[in-house]
């Protein structure tokens, strides 16, 4: 499962320079067109993997990220997101919100100063107007069909009347739906709006150099006032993060010790989007490659063996599984068999993450 994330935010915040490290790629920071980028999900338990099984090959999933082009002031204005705009937010999985927090002044902020927690609402209240805007041309549209509906129609429309009346209402309040209380069944219901305000929001607050001394205490204090279960906030520096990803692993790892930076800003990021998007990583082990798979938390084995083929979960047997702990405790599969940690699993087991899993199927 590979995972889609758009990165937004006014222009000159940086939001090229944070896809530029994400992907380390070279996307001009002057274009107002979308880049798209990939990049491997770090994952060090893989490599300990290599260490202890040898494959001929290691596969990593993978993420893609969109840079989205943005008008001089912002993603959207007024009349919420332009078509364009919204066709390609509307397909990601997850949002990165960039804010700009380093001075430049040659790079004059687009609102004249400033203004991390303004610049946060903004974003924010665009979403939502965007979102409002989806809702009221919904609403026109089945009071139109209501006219002339027959029964069975008649009451389907009035539930999904009722459904985006409710969420129109706390939108209003600027409750982001993300936020709302809302059931797994209506989840399910409005997933087609493809609606912004409802996707998992990392907020990337974009400092300068002589501000990585105080990015931890920012992060916490930002936090305490932004952290929600699918919103979260994290403090890097991205022009910074742009440079070291030029350099080899050993002088980065050097750079990033002389700044006192304990984690790269870019796996952090990752690795939120992923928290955010309630995912988990399982890995395979076939034809000597250990692949490494990302599904929802609280996957059983019979989807997660769909996600490598369709014939795997429509012949789906039983799955041998281990925790990648107690693989690593063992030191190989066969001491972990010895010792009787090497386990059969029926298609009810929840796959939990770090699991090492070979699927049994017969098709």
């Amino acid at each position: 499962m590979s995972v889609d994330v758009g990165i937004i935010g006014l222009a000159k915040s940086g939001k090229t320079t944070i896809f530029n490290a994400l992907t380390k790629g070279q996307a001009s920071i002057d274009s107002t067109a979308p880049n798209i980028g990939v990049t491997r999900v770090p994952d060090p338990r893989l490599d300990k993997l290599a260490d202890l099984l040898h494959p001929k090959r290691l596969v990593f999933t993978e993420a893609r990220y969109f840079d989205i082009g943005a008008p001089a002031k912002g993603p959207a204005k007024e009349l919420g997101i332009s078509g364009q705009l919204l066709n390609q937010l509307s397909q990601v999985d997850a949002l990165i919100s960039v804010v700009r927090a380093f001075a430049d002044d040659s790079i004059p902020h687009v609102e004249g100063s400033l203004d991390i927690e303004r610049d946060i609402a903004n974003t924010n209240l665009e979403l939502t107007f965007s979102d409002l805007t989806i809702i009221e041309r919904r609403m026109e549209r089945v009071s139109v069909s209501l006219k002339g509906a027959k029964p069975p129609e008649r009451q389907a429309l009035l539930r999904e009347q009722e459904l985006l009346a409710g969420i129109k209402a706390d939108l209003e309040k600027e409750v982001p739906i993300r936020e709302q209380a809302l059931s797994p069944d209506t989840d399910r219901a409005i997933a087609s709006y493809q609606f912004l305000s409802a996707k998992p929001l990392l907020i990337v607050v974009n400092i300068g150099e002589e501000q990585l001394p105080q990015a931890e205490s920012l992060e916490n204090e930002l936090n305490s006032r932004y952290s929600r279960p699918k919103c979260r906030l994290i403090a890097l520096c991205g022009k910074l993060e742009m440079e070291l990803t030029q350099l080899d692993n050993s002088a980065a790892e050097s750079f990033r010790a002389e700044f006192g930076m304990k984690e790269s800003g870019l796996d952090r990021t990752i690795k939120l989007s992923y928290e955010l998007l309630g995912l988990i990583s399982f890995f395979s082990i076939a034809s000597g490659e250990i692949k490494a798979w990302s599904i929802q938390d609280g996957t059983n084995t019979v989807k997660a063996a769909g996600k490598i083929h369709s014939d795997m979960e429509r012949g789906f047997i039983r799955a041998e599984v281990i925790s990648y702990d107690d693989l690593v405790k063992c030191g190989s599969l066969a001491e972990a068999r010895k010792k009787g940690l090497l386990r059969l699993e029926g298609k009810s087991y929840i796959v939990q993450d770090g699991d090492v899993i070979t699927f049994l199927f017969n098709v």
